[in-house]
C-alpha cells in the first residue's frame, strides 16, 4: 500500500496511547490494585497497532491477543473498557466474569481473546463464513495477531486449513517474537522461517520487521487490503523481541543478552518516532500533546473504574453478555 502521512500518525498515535495505559496497568500491578496476570505489548505495538488501525470499526473483524493493546486501541477500543476489565468493574464489557485480556465487544467486531492459542483463526473463519451465507461478506476483513508459539498448535493448522480452502478474507499476523513463553524458536519449529508455512497452506505470505514501525504499516495494510480485495486469506509474519517478560510476573531472563541487544531488540516506539519526526510527520511539540491527552485519559479511566462496584452474583441474571441472547452477536 501507499502509506499516507495520516495513516502512519493514526498507526503512532495508538502505539502511544497503549503504551501508556499498558504502563499504567504494570503500575496497578505491581501496587496490589489488579488481581490476576497483567501481559503488556512492549516491542509489539508496531505489529499490533498496524492491524487496528487498517481495519473499519463497524464493518471488520477483529481477534486481538495477550500484546494486541495497541491494535485495540488504534481499532477504537475505549480506554475505560480495558480498564474496567482490570480493575473487575460490573460496567466492563465481561461485567467482571473475566479479567485483563478476556474482554471484546462481538456486536461491535471485536472478538474476545481466547487463551486457546490459535483458535482465534477458526472463530474468525467462522464468523467470516456466517456473514457470506447472509450475503454480508463483500468487503469485509477478519484480523488476528498470533505468536510464533501459538503456530505449533493444532488449533492454528485446522483454522488456518479451514479458512484456506474456503478462500476467507482472513488476515493471519504472526508475531515472532523468538520464544514462546521460555521456549526458543529452536525448539519450537524446524522450518527456516515461519513465512515458510505460508505457501504450504496456500495462503500468501509477507514478511516484515516488526520493530520497523513504516514497514509494519504498510506491509500489514498491504495485507488488510489485499483479504478486502479478494484475494483470499494472508499471512504476515512480523520479526521482533518482546520487551518485557511473558506477563509482569515474569523477568524474562532465560533472553539471553545477545538477543536482548540484537536489531530485533529495538524498540519500536523509538524507531517510530524517529521515522516521523525524520520525514516531517510529527513535531516534538505534537508527541508531547499526544501524550499528555493520552496520560489524562488514562488517569480518567482510572478513576472511573475504581470508584465502580464489583459483580453482585445476586443481581447478576448470567445471560450471555452480547445482550442477552447470542443473536445479537
Amino acid at each position: 500500500m501507499d502509506l499516507t502521512k495520516e495513516h502512519a500518525r493514526k498507526v503512532y498515535q495508538a502505539m502511544v496511547r497503549s503504551r501508556l495505559l499498558e504502563a499504567k496497568f504494570s503500575s496497578l500491578y505491581k501496587a496490589g490494585q489488579i488481581v490476576g496476570g497483567v501481559y503488556l505489548g512492549k516491542g509489539q505495538e508496531a505489529v499490533s497497532a498496524s492491524i487496528g488501525a487498517r481495519l473499519v470499526p463497524g464493518k471488520d473483524l477483529f481477534a486481538p491477543l495477550i500484546r494486541d493493546q495497541a491494535g485495540r486501541t488504534a481499532f477504537g477500543e475505549d480506554m475505560l473498557d480495558a480498564t474496567r476489565t482490570y480493575l473487575g468493574s460490573a460496567k466492563g464489557p465481561m461485567k467482571a466474569r473475566d479479567g485483563n485480556i478476556h474482554r471484546g465487544r462481538p456486536g461491535d467486531g471485536v472478538v474476545a481473546m481466547i487463551s486457546h492459542l490459535g483458535t482465534s483463526i477458526s472463530v474468525l473463519g467462522g464468523m467470516l463464513k456466517a456473514r457470506e451465507i447472509q450475503g454480508k461478506l463483500e468487503g469485509c476483513v477478519g484480523a488476528t495477531c498470533i505468536g510464533d508459539g501459538a503456530t505449533s498448535t493444532g488449533a492454528f493448522h485446522e483454522g488456518l486449513n479451514y479458512v484456506a480452502v474456503e478462500k476467507l478474507p482472513v488476515v493471519v499476523v504472526v508475531a515472532d517474537n523468538q520464544f514462546a513463553y521460555s521456549t526458543p524458536n529452536s525448539k519450537q519449529y524446524a522450518c527456516k522461517d515461519l513465512i515458510d508455512r505460508a505457501k504450504g497452506y496456500g495462503v500468501a505470505g509477507h514478511s516484515v520487521d516488526g520493530t520497523d514501525m513504516l514497514a509494519c504499516a504498510a506491509v500489514i495494510g498491504q495485507a488488510v487490503d489485499s483479504a478486502r480485495n479478494g484475494e483470499g486469506p494472508q499471512m504476515v509474519v512480523a520479526k521482533l523481541l518482546r520487551l518485557s517478560g511473558h506477563g509482569e510476573h515474569d523477568d524474562g531472563s532465560y533472553i539471553p543478552e545477545e538477543i536482548r541487544s540484537s536489531h530485533y531488540g529495538r524498540d519500536c516506539m523509538e524507531v517510530g518516532k524517529q521515522q516521523l519526526i525524520e520525514l516531517g510527520w510529527l513535531t516534538e511539540a505534537e508527541l508531547g500533546e499526544w501524550e499528555a491527552a493520552a496520560r489524562e485519559e488514562v488517569q480518567l479511566a482510572v478513576t472511573t473504574a475504581q470508584r465502580e462496584d464489583g459483580p453482585d452474583p445476586y443481581q447478576e441474571d448470567w445471560c450471555a453478555l452480547a445482550g442477552g441472547s447470542y443473536r445479537d452477536w
